[in-house]
C-alpha cells in the first residue's frame, strides 16, 4: 500500500494581524499515484486538516502516461468542493501543453476548471483570509530551464518579464515548480515560495540536503524542506509520488501544511 507522511511547517509575518492564522495544504508530485481508491487516504488527510486553501505546485501525472491524469483529477475535484484550489504547472503538465498529447491535457485543465480548480500560467489570483490579502502567483518556466544537466541561469529580470512584480500590498505567495532556482525566487520578492519537483533528493542525508535530481545535479542547492532569507520563506516538498524510477531511500513521501501566523 502506497504510503505518506504529514510534514508540518510554521512560518511568522507581521503582514497578518494576531491572532490571525492561515493554514495552506501543499500538493506536489503526485504522478498519478493513488493512496486508496479515488485517493480516499490522501483527501482523508487534507480533509482532517481543514486548511483555507489547498496549492498544487505542479507533476500530479505523467506526460507520458494520459491514464495518470484520472488519479489527480478525481481528487482535486473533491478537494475544490470544500477549499479554493489554486495549481501552478510542473514539467510535465508543461510538456503535455507543449507536445502530441496537448488536446488530452487541454481536456484535463477545462475539467478541473469547470469544477472550480484555479490554474496559473504565468498569472496570479488573491482573496482574503481574515484580515489579510494573500496573492497566489503560478511561475510556469520555459522548458529551457528544466534541461538535463544544464539549464540556463535563471534572473530574476525573467521572472518578472514573466510574472511582473509582487507590488501590492498583502503576503505573496509564489508556487514555482523547480527548486533550482531559489535564489532568482528569493530576489523577486515573495513572502513564501512552494516548489517541488526534486523528489527529496532521491536518497536524503537530511531536512535540507538530498543526493540528486531530475536534472541529474549532485547534492542540488534547495533541494528539500525549508529555507529562509529574513523575512521570506522557501519550502521545498519531497512530493507524493516519483516516475520511471520509483527510489527512495530515507526519503518518505509527504503531504506538506503550511500554517502562516501572525508575528
Amino acid at each position: 500500500m502506497n504510503r505518506f507522511r504529514i510534514k508540518d511547517y510554521e512560518i511568522h509575518t507581521e503582514k497578518m494581524n494576531f491572532p490571525d492564522k492561515v493554514c495552506f495544504a501543499v500538493l506536489a508530485d503526485l504522478h498519478g499515484i493513488s493512496y486508496g481508491k479515488n485517493n480516499e487516504e490522501l483527501f482523508k488527510a487534507v480533509r482532517r486538516r481543514e486548511p483555507d486553501v489547498v496549492l498544487i505546485t505542479g507533476d500530479m501525472l505523467v506526460r507520458s502516461e494520459p491514464e495518470s491524469m484520472k488519479p489527480a483529477a478525481a481528487l482535486l475535484k473533491r478537494l475544490v468542493r470544500r477549499y479554493p484550489v489554486y495549481y501552478a504547472l510542473g514539467n510535465h503538465e508543461f510538456q503535455m501543453l507543449l507536445g502530441e498529447k496537448k488536446s488530452i491535457y487541454l481536456e484535463y485543465e477545462k475539467e478541473l476548471k469547470d469544477s472550480g480548480v484555479c490554474f496559473l500560467h504565468n498569472q496570479q489570483d488573491s482573496m482574503k483570509i481574515g484580515g489579510t490579502k494573500f496573492f497566489f502567483h503560478g511561475l510556469e518556466l520555459p522548458l529551457i530551464y528544466y534541461r538535463k544537466p544544464r539549464s540556463p541561469k535563471l534572473k530574476t529580470s525573467a521572472i518578472q518579464h514573466l510574472l511582473g512584480t509582487p507590488k501590492e500590498s498583502g503576503f505573496h505567495i509564489l508556487l514555482a515548480h523547480n527548486p533550482k532556482y531559489g535564489k532568482a525566487y528569493f530576489n523577486w520578492g515573495a513572502d513564501l515560495i512552494l516548489s517541488g519537483h526534486y523528489h527529496g533528493g532521491v536518497v536524503r542525508f537530511t531536512e535540507h540536503v538530498g543526493l540528486t535530481s531530475p536534472q541529474y545535479l549532485f547534492l542540488p542547492p534547495y533541494c528539500c524542506g525549508d529555507f529562509h532569507r529574513g523575512d521570506r520563506h522557501m519550502i521545498v516538498s519531497a512530493g507524493l509520488g516519483e516516475h520511471t524510477i520509483p527510489v527512495r531511500i530515507h526519503n518518505p513521501r509527504e503531504l506538506l501544511f503550511v500554517t502562516v501566523k501572525a508575528g
